[in-house]
């Protein structure tokens, strides 16, 4: 899991790696959430496409969020 004391001990292209990924997974989880909520998105398409497309993408955040916080220690 995530430990802050490692986090401090890595480098600097390590560190703006670790926030560029997080700052992705923020972009899509929030694309995602976007689809969905809003009404004035994709209105030539289908509701269940809608649905569909944002939990893609909010599934797709969460498994980068998980491999991004599970990675080993080079």
């Amino acid at each position: 899991m995530f430990d802050f004391n490692t986090f401090k001990q890595k480098s600097p292209q390590q560190r703006f790696l670790f926030i560029l990924g997080l700052v992705m997974f923020l972009v899509y989880l929030t694309l995602g959430v976007y689809i969905i909520a809003d009404k004035t998105v994709m209105t030539q398409f289908p509701q269940w496409s809608k649905i569909l497309f944002g939990a893609l993408l909010i599934g797709y955040a969460i498994i980068r969020f998980t491999r991004l916080i599970n990675q080993k220690e080079d």
